[in-house]
């Protein structure tokens, strides 16, 4: 029978999974049923997926979530902070480091050769990233259907991503009551055998896990706690530099992407893309795809990105500072409004995780979400594929863009190529390929003068 770990051994767990979270969602998920349900059975395989089920229907990062919540299952609230902050911080910390040596020798040639390399790996990730998610999700030509609908919206008509978001989730819903077998959700199958369960199922049964069973207060409690740890440094950063400068703009717009991510990093990118490159001015179009290169390359949620954002806007804003301490402070307030959200989501919601369990009508809206997702991140990698392999984009109008035909760059063209090849044909991993990419960038600049 599995033993309910200390607090010590969970939070030596919690860091060798913050330390080793590469490959993004799928791989860190993998990463914690690995260590959590069949090496240390500190969590059933059915509890497991309930909760993964559960955070994929909120915003923002699933896998932080998915840490936080098994977290709090072992060691109530301390035990769900200590799993989000350890998932979250080596990744930051080395997306910081990068994206200072970014500011400051990012001009280099050797530097700009490797980015070149990991520009066109980037976009052999985001094109697997579509193939993935839409085997999984575009199950019946109602779900491509969506998933063609989202993308027509995002690249052709300039429909804000929240509102694609909110659609889809009502014509799943909707779909659910007029013809439930095309929104329906794969179901698991229970297993409710001993050998499946682990530490906390049992715990559960035993009634030793008080604190999941909500109170009347726990609700208003913990709204009344979060809320304020979360918008509170928003607002006085407003009341303190005003409504138009560059903090407040940073407060502002990723407190609302953290309501809005749902799908993933991947999913809002392009959205945020559009922000930082056209509306605010921020970043250049190449700057943001060199950022998502970063972010491949970290440990923690590929939704670290956000954070070069951030350290970027703030360190060509930095007022009366030095850019780089500009930079960093710009660095931690997104990411203190991009994943404290996540604490306010689970302890919220984890109490009332049961009465999610078999609910159809937010399986189908999912469903029809996660379509949606996959017509928004073939935007992103259409967006990418015109920034990274043509040096000129006209725009037609509505925001849409085409490619200048004579400005393409084969080096580019022949390495994108490359790349996919490597990733989606011979399997090769995520780093390995970006590491090669790099490499080859390098090779080919010189070559080709």
């Amino acid at each position: 029978m599995p033993a309910a770990p200390t607090f010590t051994e969970a939070t030596k767990v919690w860091a060798k999974i913050g330390l080793l979270s590469f490959g993004g969602p799928a791989g860190q998920i993998a990463l914690m049923h690995k260590e959590l349900v069949e090496e240390r059975r500190w969590i059933g395989e059915q509890r497991f997926l309930h909760a993964l089920n559960y955070c994929m229907l909120l915003p923002g990062p699933e896998a932080q979530q998915l840490a936080i919540y098994i977290g709090w299952l072992l060691h109530r609230t301390i035990g769900g902070l200590v799993a989000g902050i350890l998932f979250v911080v080596p990744g930051a910390l080395v997306m910081l480091a990068l994206s200072s040596l970014y500011v400051l020798y990012g001009d280099m040639p050797l530097v700009a050769a490797l980015f070149f390399g990991v520009k066109a790996a980037v976009l052999a990730i985001v094109i697997e990233a579509v193939i993935r998610i839409g085997r999984r999700a575009l199950k019946n030509r109602v779900m491509m259907s969506i998933a063609v609908a989202a993308f027509i919206a995002i690249y052709a008509l300039n429909v804000p991503f929240p509102l694609i978001i909110l659609l889809a989730g009502l014509t799943g819903w909707l779909g659910n009551r007029f013809a439930p077998a095309l929104f329906s959700g794969s179901a698991h199958g229970k297993d409710d055998s001993a050998d499946s369960k682990g530490a906390v199922d049992l715990m559960f049964e035993r009634g030793e896990l008080a604190h999941v069973k909500p109170t009347k207060w726990h609700a208003p409690r913990t709204v009344a706690i979060w809320l304020p740890i979360w918008l509170g440094p928003v607002l006085l950063i407003w009341w303190l530099a005003g409504s138009a400068g560059v903090w407040t703009e940073i407060g502002r717009f990723f407190s609302l992407m953290a309501v809005v991510t749902f799908g993933g990093a991947y999913a809002v990118l392009a959205y945020v893309a559009q922000a930082a490159v056209q509306s605010f001015g921020w970043l250049a179009p190449g700057e943001m795809v060199d950022g998502l290169g970063l972010a491949e390359t970290t440990p923690g949620p590929l939704i670290l990105v956000l954070q070069f954002v951030g350290f970027i806007a703030a360190f060509r804003h930095p007022g009366s500072l030095d850019p780089l301490l500009a930079g960093s402070l710009g660095a931690l307030l997104t990411l203190w409004v991009t994943f404290t959200p996540c604490f306010f989501w689970i302890f919220l919601g984890a109490p009332y995780i049961e009465a999610l369990r078999g609910n159809k009508a937010l399986s189908a809206a999912l469903g029809a979400i996660t379509a949606a997702v996959v017509g928004v991140i073939m935007n992103l990698a259409l967006w990418f594929a015109l920034h990274v392999i043509f040096h000129e984009v006209r725009n037609i109008g509505l925001g849409m863009n085409v490619p200048v035909l004579s400005s393409i760059d084969w080096r580019a063209a022949l390495l994108s190529c490359a790349t996919m090849i490597a990733i989606l044909r011979l399997k090769i991993g995520m780093l390995p390929t970006l590491a090669g990419s790099a490499l080859a960038g390098v090779l080919l600049l010189a070559v080709s003068g």
